[in-house]
Order: C-alpha cells, then structure tokens, then sequence
C-alpha cells in the first residue's frame, strides 16, 4: 500500500510539473509570434505606418498596467473549489487564444481608420488575457508547494517549457507562415495563429486538470488598500521588485542591440544569428542543472554565482572583438549563466509571498505576481526607449556600411557595456536579500499556526 501510495505520488508530481511548464509553452507559442513577427505584420501586410502602431503599443503598455494590478487583486480575491490561480487557465484557454488569431487577422479591405480600431481592440484584448494566463503561473506556484526544492523543480521545467515555445516559433514561425500562406503571407500567419492558438488552449486545459493548489481560504474583505500596505511590509519582496528592473532592463537591451553589434561592430551579420541561437538553445540546457545546484547552496548564492557567469561571458565576447570563437564561446558561458538565473528567478519569486502571509496574514500572491510582471513590462519599455535615445545620441546611420566612431561606442555599450553594469547592479541589490535564512522557519511557523486567511 505504502509503495503503491509512493508511486502515485510521484506520478502526481510529475504531472503537475509538466502540466505547470506546458502553461509557459503555451504563452511563449503566442507570445513569441506577437513579439517577434506583429510590428512587421502590421506594416508591411496590414498597410499601417510604424508611427501609428508605435503610439498603440505605448498606450497599450499603460493599459496593460492597470489590467496587471486589477487581475492581481482579483486572484487573491478568488475563491472557488478549484483554487484561486488555478480557474483562470481554464477561463482565459479559449479567449486568449481568439484573440491571438484576430491579431494576426486584420481585414485588409478596411479603411485605415478602422484598421486601427480593429488593432486597437484585438491588442489590447490579447494584452489583457495574456495577463490573465500569465499572472495566474506566477501566482500558483506558492500554492503548488510548500516544500523550496520542489518550487525550485517546478519554476526550472516551467523555464524548459518556456524556451521550448519561443525556440519552436524562432525556428519555426516564418516557414510555417510560408507553407501554410503558399505565397500569401496573410493568410499564412492566421493559418499559424489558429494552429498555435488550438494547441494553446489545449495545453491550458491540461494545465488546469493536471495541477493542484493547497487549499488556502480568502478573506473577502481584504481591501486592494490593504493588499498594497501588505505589500510594502514585505521587505524581501520590495528587494526583489527593484532587482527585477535591472535584470531584465539588461536582457531587454542586450537582445535589442545584437543586430546592431555584429553587423556594425564585428562586421558580421551572420555571426548574429548564431550567437541569437545560441542564446536561445543554451540557456534550456542549463535550466535543468537548476535543481542539482540548488541542493548545494541557496538560491540567492545561486542567482549571484550564476549573474558573475553572464558577466564573464560578456567580458569574453569584450575581449574577443572580431575572433568568432572567442565570441561564440563567451556566448555559451553567458547563455548558462542566464538559463540557470532566469530559472532561480521564478522559484525566488515564490518566497516573498510565504513571507507576506507571516508577517501580515494577507496572502498577495496575485498582486506580488502582477506588480513584477509590470516592472518586467517597465525594464522592457525603459529599454527600448534608452536604445533608441543613444543610437540618435551616437548618430547613428541606418543602412550604412559605415559608421562613426561615436555610433560604434554607443553600440557596444548597449551590448556589452551597460548590460554589464546593470547585472552589476542587480547582483549589489541581492546582496541585501536574505530571505532564504528565513524561509524555513517562515514555512515550519506557517504550517504550525495553519494559517486561516
């Protein structure tokens, strides 16, 4: 009985693992397309200037905001027998992926005007539901266990997942569009967009039949007031939302200005795409020796060793200036470093939640979860914004085979150099976070009270 006990078990497990993952598959097998291919499919198959869709994207972006805090509210609020994260794969499967195929589905016969209207709704509705689906992974993941190592299991094979789908849109994405379109990129894409959509909202459902969270009762009378003021008690929290800024300002930087350093700097425009696989490929691998390491020391000493690991990559990739092997190599070194970081990250990010229930009795795993999310949205904007700050500021020439000095250093500072010292920094803030001393006796304390929320 005992092993027949112990197996189920750890075919439970490991369904939940997998079925928490997959939920990241599913968002990157959208998402990815959206970020990658629907400023081009705006422009140059939609008919739409860049100005036009660049004024959308920012006021999507402060839409997108609001929506965050309101989803995150709403899930601490939830109570059903389902969980409180748990319902909103099964409610957000279906829309989330409509909305994906309607993007990508624009009537090309509409006036401008309305071309912009249909954009208008359909991205923001995309927006919204991503939120849904997305903070609702972010916000399960306490509620799934209790145990460190286990959410450490299950923030790494969430990450897999996650590299998995945006790896198979990299690779994939364009020659589907150009099988499926045969010559018409339009339909091509919604062609793809149905396939990806269909597959996303069967994977969610798996998810939401395949996970369990911890039951936890609400308080329906906790105010969105006294969520925040639970908030800003949580010290540990308040380190790891400024560390989120610079962690992710520096990826969103870096990635944005790859192109740019090896077609103008290294003066080999092939060299990026090798180096943007690598970065995609390599971090998947060094994901999953996250839960070997973490059993040697704490997560924070983790984070920390493997941010020092970027930052030697890039250094190499300094030092190297045009040798393609030192380069490439120094691309291998900093895609391990940020495979196994990114992977640590979402496994930290369940701490401070625990934490925030002892210290206030307030459970903000849905708020804490929306309010990163943000701040990731932010790092992301303020970046795109600063990129193209100092490429004008560096006068830089687009198209020319040629450029000034001035454009070259602005440009291997936004690869190498400010990347550099925004991990830096990153790392500096984390120094201060010294949760993981805590955690055990917070779990081992929670558990005795049984707290009632």
């Amino acid at each position: 009985m005992e092993t027949a006990t112990c197996k189920t078990s750890k075919v439970f497990l490991w369904r939940q693992r997998v079925g928490y993952g997959a939920a990241d598959f599913a968002c990157n097998l959208v998402w990815q397309m959206i970020s990658l291919y629907l400023l081009y499919y705006y422009t140059d198959i939609a008919g739409l200037s860049g100005f036009q869709i660049a004024t959308m994207f920012v006021i999507c972006r402060i839409i997108d905001g609001i929506t965050d805090l309101l989803i995150g509210y709403a899930i601490d609020k939830t109570q059903t027998k389902f969980g409180k994260s748990r319902p909103y794969f099964l409610w957000g499967a279906i829309p989330f992926s409509v909305f994906a195929y309607l993007a990508f589905s624009v009537p090309l016969g509409f006036s401008v005007t309305h071309k912009l209207i249909y954009c208008y709704v359909t991205y923001i509705g995309l927006s919204f539901m991503y939120t849904v689906v997305n903070i609702s992974m972010a916000s399960i993941l306490p509620a799934l266990a209790d145990d460190a190592q286990e959410r450490t299991n299950l923030a790494t094979i969430r990450q897999f997942f996650g590299f998995l789908g945006a790896t198979v849109v990299s690779s994939l994405g364009l020659k589907l569009v150009d099988s499926f379109g045969q010559g018409d990129q339009a339909l091509g894409f919604r062609y793809v967009m149905l396939l990806f959509g269909v597959i996303g909202t069967l994977i969610f459902f798996f998810t939401f039949f395949s996970v369990r969270e911890n039951e936890v009762k609400v308080n329906k009378k906790i105010s969105f007031g006294a969520s925040i003021r639970a908030l800003w008690q949580n010290k540990p929290w308040k380190i790891f939302a400024l560390n989120i800024l610079f962690m992710f300002g520096a990826y969103y930087l870096q990635s944005g200005a790859l192109v740019y350093y090896f077609t103008s700097v290294v003066g080999d425009k092939k060299l990026s795409v090798v180096v943007a696989t690598i970065t995609s490929i390599v971090p998947v691998l060094s994901n999953l020796t996250v839960p070997f390491l973490s059993k040697l020391t704490i997560k924070r000493n983790l984070f920390m060793i493997s941010s020092l690991i970027q930052v030697l990559g890039i250094l190499l990739i300094l030092f190297s200036e045009k040798n393609n092997i030192g380069i490439i190599t120094g691309a291998i070194i900093s895609g391990i470093g940020m495979g196994i970081k990114m992977s640590i990250y979402f496994s930290m990010q369940a701490d401070p939640v625990d934490y925030g229930i002892w210290k206030t009795g307030i459970d903000t795993a849905g708020s804490l979860s929306a309010i990163n999310g943000f701040i990731g949205k932010v790092a992301q904007a303020v970046a795109g914004g600063l990129s193209g700050i100092l490429i004008a500021i560096g006068g830089y020439q687009g198209g020319s085979m040629t450029q000034t000095d001035s454009a070259l250093f602005v440009i291997s500072s936004m690869y190498l150099y400010i990347p550099m010292i925004m991990i830096l920094i990153s790392m500096l803030i984390m120094s201060f976070y010294k949760l993981d001393y805590l955690h055990p006796q917070i779990q081992k304390e929670l558990s005795e009270r049984k707290i009632v929320l």
